[in-house]
Parts: C-alpha cells; structure tokens; sequence
C-alpha cells in the first residue's frame, strides 16, 4: 500500500460525498470527525456511542495506518 493513501476498506472518499472528504466506508461519518474527538480528550468509546454507523474496527484500523504513517515517516536526529 502506498503510504500516501488510506486504508484499503476503511476509508472513501467520494465527490459525490461530503464533497470529497474521507469518511469511514458505509458512512458519511468524516475521519476527520474520530481525529478531533481524541484530539479534544474524548474517548474512542464515546466516539463510536456518537458515530454508531462506525464500527470499533474501522476506527482502530484507521488509528492503527495513522500509527504506521508517522513512525515510518519519522527520521532520526
């Protein structure tokens, strides 16, 4: 998979939805929408209460490639 792109099966982006922003597949739930609850302190647990058309796997999955992104983009001092 190339890096730059999101995970197979977790994430589409669409014109014809949301204009275009990446939302979790069967959704119309933004990825950006998971990011901002965490960032803001709130639990993936409440997240998944809010946002019930995403599963648990889907949002750890994209966690997960978010994870994997960073550590493999990080360069040593």
């Amino acid at each position: 998979m190339n890096e730059s792109q999101p995970p197979s099966g977790v994430i589409h982006s669409d014109p014809e939805i949301l204009g275009g922003t990446p939302v979790f597949i069967g959704t119309r739930v933004p990825v950006q929408t998971l990011l901002a609850y965490l960032a803001g302190g709130h639990p993936l647990a409440e997240f998944l209460e809010d946002f019930p058309s995403v599963t648990r796997e889907q949002a750890i999955t994209v966690l997960d490639e978010a994870k994997r992104m960073l550590v493999s983009g990080a360069r040593a001092a």
